[in-house]
């Protein structure tokens, strides 16, 4: 049976309410036996551990304070509680963690303050790191040249150039690839026929960025398949392949 991991996924926001139980059931009967959630900031915590224990042997947390969150009278504060749940818990990764630059530019200095203490932690506690990185994805990457001690994870929803791919992969990370790549006018097809199948994750980002043909409907992680498939043309590879590939990369990187 196929086997796929969603390694980014948002399973307990609220686009989920009426049927959430159902569609992760709907994910691991297509085949995606493992999906990975990050929280977003200390109000999401509850939903997302909730959801591991439910279903223990397919859901697997992260924890971390996303860059959309990171505001000037409460970033401390949900540092510090990020922090004290990354220290009691089991996490596969400190994230979502980045820079977004889409959203509020005025934030920037905060953002890398908060980026770079999490970092720390993931070295500290020897946890890849899922980077979020819209509009910001030279900034992350000159940030992480400059670290003297390095993470390692993934560019989440990576949709990047070529020159910046090469970049996240000398500096030892993954590519979180997802709908995006199905979307008619993306560049993002012909990126990857320039980049190694070992370099890249499949992810969702659920209940965001729906692939085709789910555009402006909601996203799941059922439809990680989707993305395997177009993954399938661009390496022209079989979709066993596909999945035997980015399911082995998945498990070296987050350990599951």
């Amino acid at each position: 049976m196929l086997k796929l991991v969603d390694t980014h996924t948002h399973l307990y926001e609220e686009q989920f309410e009426a049927d959430r139980t159902e569609m992760i059931q709907r994910a691991i009967d297509n085949g995606v036996s493992k999906m990975i959630i990050p929280n977003v900031d200390a109000t999401t915590i509850k939903g997302m551990m909730d959801l591991v224990k439910q279903f223990p042997e397919h859901i697997f947390p992260m924890m971390g304070l996303h860059p959309c969150y990171v505001k000037p009278e409460t970033y401390k504060a949900e540092l510090e509680i990020i922090k004290s749940n990354l220290d009691k818990g089991e996490f596969v990764a400190v994230g979502e963690i980045g820079i977004d630059l889409y959203w509020d530019k005025t934030t920037l200095d905060i953002q890398k303050e908060a980026f770079e203490l999490q970092c720390d932690w993931a070295i500290e506690k020897s946890l890849p790191v899922a980077i979020h990185s819209r509009d910001s994805t030279h900034i992350l990457i000159e940030l992480l040249k400059k670290m003297k001690d390095k993470p390692h994870g993934v560019f989440h929803c990576f949709t990047g150039s070529l020159e910046e791919a090469n970049e996240i992969i000398k500096l030892g990370f993954y590519l979180g690839i997802g709908g995006v790549l199905t979307y008619k006018n993306t560049q993002l097809r012909d990126t990857l026929k320039h980049i190694p199948l070992d370099k890249i994750v499949l992810e969702t980002d659920a209940p965001y960025l729906p692939p085709v043909p789910h555009r402006g409907k909601r996203n799941e992680s059922a439809y990680t398949k989707l993305v395997a498939e177009t993954l399938c043309t661009v390496y022209e590879k079989g979709l066993d392949e596909i999945a035997a590939v980015t399911t082995q990369n998945a498990r070296d990187l987050f350990g599951i």
